[in-house]
């Protein structure tokens, strides 16, 4: 059961369990009256670090990342995925959207703080984040998800290494 809900590379969830999860995130959000927010995030300039230093650097790069996740930024009972490619998730249950905002711009600090080595040289790697939370516009999980990318998405054409909300 473990390998069908993980990613291989990460050993974050994989996406098919974080789509499932967070419907019933949701739902007990919504009966508990309590706030959920969603964080989606990527590499940033990823292609360049495949393009320059090959494709198992940007691998390392990867389980990196999701190594420093765990390891310095979840709470329990947060859910936190391989989205797709260099993209990540993590489902704050518990967290309103003041509060994820300022959770990501920590994820952001953890990312950039040290340079990730991969094949031998130091790479300095940021991200960039969106950020959503339930509320009046927000009701779904395909919403939710829509609007963290949206943000995301800004964020890169803002100047990436940030957090839109």
């Amino acid at each position: 059961r473990r390998l069908a809900i993980t990613d291989g590379l990460t050993g974050a969830y994989n996406r098919r369990y974080l789509l499932e999860q967070l419907d019933k995130e949701i739902a007990r959000a919504r009966r508990h009256h309590r706030p959920l927010s969603l964080l989606l995030f990527d590499v940033d300039h990823f292609k360049k670090i495949n393009d320059g230093y090959g494709h198992l650097a940007g691998d390392r790069i990867l389980e990196e990342v999701s190594a420093r996740v765990r390891a310095h930024f979840l709470r329990q009972g947060d859910l936190f995925a391989r989205f797709g490619g260099e993209e990540f998730a993590v489902v704050l249950a518990e967290t309103g959207l003041e509060a994820a905002r300022g959770a990501a711009e920590r994820l952001c600090a953890i990312i950039r703080g040290e340079p990730f080595v991969a094949e031998g040289n130091a790479i300095p790697v940021t991200i960039s984040v969106g950020v959503a939370s339930l509320g009046p516009e927000v009701e779904t999980s395909r919403a939710l998800i829509a609007r963290a990318d949206e943000n995301l998405y800004r964020a890169k054409r803002e100047g990436r290494d940030r957090v839109c909300h």
